[in-house]
């Protein structure tokens, strides 16, 4: 069953779309380093993101100095929401470097 699901690699790309597999959003010989689910707050300009992926676990945040987005969403605030009870919510905009491809 498609879902809304988002990946990032460990060259600091950010995918997403409607697919089975987080796995269907990474091209040839990349690396994964997490994954999770992604819902719009277009009312806000906001990306949410959550959860994890079955097969790369939960995004490795730390790993990146710079997160590379589509284009699309170059107006939006992108959060991550910890469901653990111990993390605040990780405001990308705020910790990583952004940059945009088309």
């Amino acid at each position: 069953m498609k879902l809304p699901k988002f990946i990032i690699t460990m060259n600091g790309y950010f995918r997403l779309g409607m697919v089975d597999m987080h796995k269907d959003l990474l091209m040839h010989g990349e690396q994964c380093i997490g994954g999770g689910y992604y819902r719009f707050e277009h009312d806000n300009k906001c990306l949410i993101l959550e959860g994890s992926s079955y097969d790369f676990g939960q995004p490795l945040w730390h790993l990146l100095d710079s997160l590379i987005v589509p284009l699309a969403y170059k107006d939006y605030s992108i959060v991550y929401k910890y469901d653990d009870g111990y993390h605040d919510d990780y405001i990308i905009n705020d910790e990583l470097s952004i940059e945009y491809y088309d």
